[in-house]
């Protein structure tokens, strides 16, 4: 018996790795981005990936699928093995799509784990200098005495500019006529050129035009000051309370990824969100960290679902 002990003893020892346990993660992590290289949620999933090496001892390589309104991306990793390999840059598009779009082929809530929320970006309210308003209350009340006067510029139908603008329209009965555009660029050109009265724009859009006077700063849309713009106020301060309108990303990974990996990867991603390298880069975008354990992710993403889902119904949005 002793001696088919040793025998035993000797062949685990050498069986291969494979038929032993490895610690996650024992190879290279996914980065699935539904966006094109270089926009702001590219630039924060990269700067997350060179910040998670080190502490997981393995590279997270960025994967971008974009197009689709953000869903092939969404799609590419609902096919992906839930081994906590494969992770999904999640926006707040995706939150909206769920109202917008009647045959997406994934579940936001169902389909995905949330793993980690990153960041949140405030959009700028900017107006033409030739639009007669200094301040929001002016804007409204401009609006209101000349309804259908002033137009806004977005993006497209249906993305993020375009419903901070119905959002804001809802809140004050602004009358406001959109003017949808093909990309960000071309809309702020014409801002620019006074072709449209105003838009809800990116901060890292508009902040050379806001800086030179080509455009004015009426508000912020976070709940806090702009660190790059800090004498615009929020929509808060300049009399609309309670009116917050930010873009978010967040780590999802597909459903039934273990726990513990998910646990692991908030926990070195908290990290990672309060470093001064990353807030750095962060605030270059006009964004600001906003960590939140998994559950307080899960939470946040169905009351986006629902607040987009009512600002939708509210404005007929769809997306072209």
């Amino acid at each position: 018996m002793r001696g088919l002990t040793a025998i035993l003893a000797v062949l685990a020892a050498l069986a291969p790795p494979a038929a032993h346990a490895q610690p996650w993660p024992a190879r290279p992590l996914r980065l699935i981005v539904p966006f094109a290289p270089g926009g702001p949620a590219d630039i924060v999933a990269r700067a997350l990936a060179a910040g998670l090496a080190a502490p997981l001892g393995q590279p997270l390589v960025v994967e971008n699928r974009a197009g689709g309104n953000a869903n092939i991306g969404a799609e590419a990793a609902l096919q992906a093995a839930a081994d906590g390999y494969t992770l999904f840059l999640a926006t707040s598009t995706h939150a909206s799509n769920v109202s917008m779009e009647a045959r997406l082929r994934y579940d936001l809530v169902r389909d995905f784990a949330p793993v980690a929320r990153l960041a949140w970006f405030p959009l700028v309210l900017a107006v033409h200098p030739s639009v007669p308003a200094r301040s929001v209350a002016e804007l409204i009340a401009l609006a209101r005495a000349k309804p259908g006067a002033l137009n806004y510029a977005s993006a497209g139908s249906g993305g993020g500019a375009h419903l901070a603008a119905e959002s804001f329209r809802a809140a004050t009965g602004a009358d406001l006529v959109h003017v949808p555009y093909k990309g960000t660029g071309p809309a702020v050109a014409d801002l620019v050129a006074g072709h449209v009265g105003l838009m809800f724009a990116s901060v890292a859009s508009v902040i050379g035009q806001v800086k030179s006077g080509q455009l004015r700063p009426l508000a912020a849309t976070g709940a806090r000051r702009i660190a790059a713009l800090p004498a615009v106020p929020t929509l808060a301060e300049a009399g609309l309370p309670g009116l917050v309108i930010v873009s978010w990303f967040g780590l999802l990974a597909p459903a039934g990824t273990p726990a513990a990996a998910i646990a692991r990867l908030n926990a070195e991603t908290g990290r990672v969100l309060g470093s001064a390298d990353f807030l750095r880069r962060l605030e270059a975008e006009g964004g600001e960290a906003a960590p939140a354990t998994p559950a307080e992710f899960g939470r946040f993403i169905r009351a986006e679902i629902e607040r987009w889902a009512a600002v939708v119904r509210r404005s007929g949005a769809r997306i072209e």
